[in-house]
Formats: C-alpha cells, structure tokens, sequence
C-alpha cells in the first residue's frame, strides 16, 4: 500500500468503507433482502418467504436467464474475435490509420444503447437482411455494444507485449501464421480472458438496446426485470436480479480461473 504510516492507513479504510457501503454495497443487499421479502413497510422486510425464488424456478425466469446466458455467449465470442482482429490488424498501420480504427470501435460506446438499437432495428427490418423479429439481432446489438471493451482490452494488452518473443520466433524461421497462434495468442490469453469476461457482464445486463429488438420467444432476463418491476412486483424483480447477478458473477469467477492459469502459464 502506498500510505506507509498507519494513522493514515485507518483513515484511508474509513474514507473507503464510508464510500463503498453506501454507494456500491447497500444497494445490492437491498435487492437480497427484498428477494426474500413478503412486504416491507418498516426499517427491514417482514415475512422472509421463498415463494419468489420458487417462482422463479417454475416460471419463464428460467427460460429467460438461459437466453441471457447464451445471448452473452455468442455476443462476447463475436466481440472478441472482432476485437481481437482489430486490434492485430491496427498494429500494423499508421497512427492516423490506428485513430480511424479507434474512433469506428469506440463509436457504439459513445452514443446512447438505444441509438444503436434503433439503428439495427431500421438497417435490418427490410430485405435482403430482414432480422428483425429473431434473436440474431439480438446478439448482433449486444455484439457490436461491447466489441469496444475487447478491442481496447487487447490493444492495451498489444502496447505492453514485449516485441522479443515475436522477433524471436521470426529469427529462428517461424511462419506468421505460427508466431501468431503459437507465441503472441499465448501470450494475450489472460487479457483475453478478461476482455471475455467484461463483454459477458455488460451483456448479461444490457437493456436499452434489447428492449427495442428482443422478439417475445427471446426475452432476456433483463427485459424481464423490467416488466416485473414496471408492474408493480418488486420483489420478483429483486429475486430476478439476484438470479441474474448470481449466474453472472459463476461465469466471472469461472473466466478468473482460466485468467489465473493463463497468466501463470
């Protein structure tokens, strides 16, 4: 820790925990506590009940929560490969070829998710790609929404990679297509799996977007928070998120893991 003396160390935990617990931490024990609930007129819930989880299980939660996961999925595969490929191709060209690059990827972050929606939704609602109304535009929104944390997860990762590996590898006669998948991937594995993992968080929650293409047989999870929420049944909707940040946060620790034995490798 850089504070070396301890008088300032305790002050830096209390001004923390004052930041954290309000800000980051009571929010989300709310939620847990409200999931349990069976009313909430006082201080803290009343009638601790399962029912909402129960709920859960028998109703189209779960099916919902499947096609949040494996929309994630296939968008946070698509938004590596992208920005992966992206950023090797970058690489190699000149810093004002690289700006143009980064202003395109960066684009979809800098506008508001909706926009993008709406975007895909008029670009793909006429022939010859009619998507609109299946769950490839789904993913196709949630794909190009996070392919700008991937692409800048691995360029960062591209600047930091020392240059003598690759060099090397060229020196003793390997071929491109073998530097790159046997030395220089490698070496990108644990910023590649970091970049999977941010893209699959932000796509488990995302929600403007989707609430503008989902078709009623894809409903993500998120969608259906809202429209318990938006009808008055908090407490579903806060056991809906608890499942949701619950399976997101498996899968998180699931990619640290592999993240761990990739750096370690």
């Amino acid at each position: 820790m850089l504070v070396h003396s301890a008088a300032a160390r305790r002050v830096v935990w209390a001004v923390f925990f004052l930041l954290f617990v309000p800000v980051f931490a009571l929010p989300l024990l709310v939620i847990a506590a409200a999931s349990f609930a069976g009313g909430w007129s006082g201080a803290l819930p009343s009638g601790l009940t399962l029912a909402h989880y129960q709920d859960i299980a028998k109703g189209d939660a779960l099916t919902a929560l499947t096609t949040s996961v494996l929309t994630a999925l296939a968008a946070s595969a698509a938004a590596l490969t992208a920005g992966t490929w992206a950023a090797l191709a970058a690489e190699k060209l000149g810093r004002r070829a690289r700006r143009v690059l980064d202003g395109l990827f960066l684009l979809p972050v800098a506008v508001p998710s909706v926009v993008v929606g709406l975007a895909l939704l008029v670009a793909f609602s006429q022939p010859p790609f009619l998507l609109n109304g299946t769950p490839q535009i789904v993913i196709i929104a949630h794909t190009v929404l996070v392919t700008a944390f991937a692409y800048q997860s691995v360029t960062a990762a591209l600047a930091r990679l020392d240059p003598a590996y690759e060099q090397s590898a060229a020196g003793l006669g390997a071929r491109p297509g073998y530097v790159l998948w046997r030395v220089k991937l490698p070496l990108l594995l644990p910023s590649l799996t970091a970049a999977a993992g941010l893209c699959f968080a932000l796509s488990m929650g995302e929600l403007s977007a989707t609430m503008m293409l989902y078709p009623p047989d894809w409903m993500p999870l998120p969608v259906q928070i809202f429209a318990a929420t938006d009808r008055g049944a908090l407490f579903t909707g806060a056991a809906l998120a608890v499942a949701l940040m619950a399976t997101t946060l498996l899968v998180l620790l699931g990619v640290s893991r592999i993240r761990t034995r990739a750096a370690y490798r």
